[in-house]
């Protein structure tokens, strides 16, 4: 069953009720890999992981859950690398992420993750949600712990897409040319919404109530 096939849109109420249903079993699929991976010791990204992630997301609601495309893909005006050139990309990527894990900082590897998986756009759906989950998964590792509150930097970046994408854009437009890749601004909001997630830190006042 792929229910988008069956609906045509993923604006049908069934569509969304899985969708929604995946998401809570990719957050719990997400939480587990963090805490396994912390107790065994061996803190890296893999391809099957990522993999694994989007399979969570998107199986049942699109075609080939977990697998690279097989067919090029358009988000809005951008064309993703070719489809033949991904299995190669990815390969770069998680060597890249995993030769840089002890000297980037935890927010700074977990942006190149977010950023550098939305512009190779792998798979043939759900690569937004794979990306903030893996971000998360990288972040998580890189501090040690899974990360308490109420709602995790994956559901705040959703909630404020406008400006995700738009830090994401920016991150495009700095290698045009043959530019350096700048991840300021992606990095800018993603602490802010870190520090959303987290909270007062102890021993800060919580700002009175009017």
């Amino acid at each position: 069953m792929i229910l988008f096939e069956l609906t045509g849109t993923e604006n049908n109420p069934v569509y969304q009720k899985l969708a929604i249903a995946n998401g809570n079993r990719q957050y719990d699929f997400l939480k587990s890999i963090v805490e396994s991976s912390l107790e065994i010791g061996r803190p890296f990204l893999s391809q099957h992981v990522i993999k694994a992630l989007n399979f969570q997301a998107i199986t049942c609601l699109h075609t080939n859950a977990g697998e690279y495309r097989p067919c090029p893909v358009y988000v809005g005006d951008y064309a993703p690398p070719e489809h033949y050139r991904v299995p190669a990309l990815m390969d770069d990527f998680v060597n890249t992420v995993n030769r840089s894990w002890e000297s980037s900082d935890p927010v700074g590897l977990a942006c190149f993750v977010l950023w550098r998986l939305n512009h190779i756009h792998p798979f043939i759906n759900g690569n937004g949600r794979t990306a903030r989950a893996a971000c998360y998964f990288v972040l998580c590792l890189k501090v040690g712990a899974l990360l308490p509150g109420e709602k995790i930097l994956p559901e705040l970046l959703t909630q404020n897409r406008d400006r995700y994408v738009v830090a994401l854009k920016t991150a495009d437009v700095s290698l045009e040319n043959g530019g350096s890749l700048d991840l300021t601004e992606l990095h800018a909001l993603v602490s802010e919404l870190l520090n959303q997630q987290l909270g007062p830190v102890d021993g800060d006042e919580a700002p009175p109530e009017n």
